[in-house]
């Protein structure tokens, strides 16, 4: 049973949950869902072409597309922007000093969130209807 749709479904739950943890100034929280979010979509897409997706990298997801889904440049930026939100925006040890509370600012939530919506459209224009 080909699952694509529930991903797709969770993706888009994960960057309305971005969006409501930017709300409240949970900044680091905002950015790692936006991560999910854009993460879920990807292995929706491959799933949809009858891939079987692996790996936290969305680099690596987008790259990895097959050869009919050409993705932009804009996506793979994206993508690459994102994958650095993964470890440091959950882990204290992803810094020198500090926490991810205290270090993520809004800027980087709301950037994080606009890169998610980049990869969601592009997800949605190769999934089936």
């Amino acid at each position: 049973m080909n699952r694509w749709r529930d991903w797709w479904d969770q993706a888009t739950r994960d960057v309305q949950h971005a969006v409501h943890a930017l709300d409240v100034a949970d900044y680091e929280w905002s950015a790692f869902a936006a991560q999910q979010a854009a993460e879920k979509a990807l292995k929706s897409l491959v799933m949809a072409r009858g891939g079987e997706p692996w790996g936290h990298s969305l680099t690596s997801l987008v790259e990895a597309l097959p050869a009919d889904v050409a993705s932009p440049p804009e996506t793979l930026d994206a993508a690459k922007r994102l994958d650095k939100h993964y470890i440091p925006s959950r882990y204290p040890n992803g810094f020198d000093s500090g926490f991810p509370g205290k270090l993520y600012t809004r800027g980087e939530a709301e950037g994080a969130i606009s890169d998610a919506r980049e990869i969601i459209e592009f997800c949605r224009r190769h999934l089936p209807g």
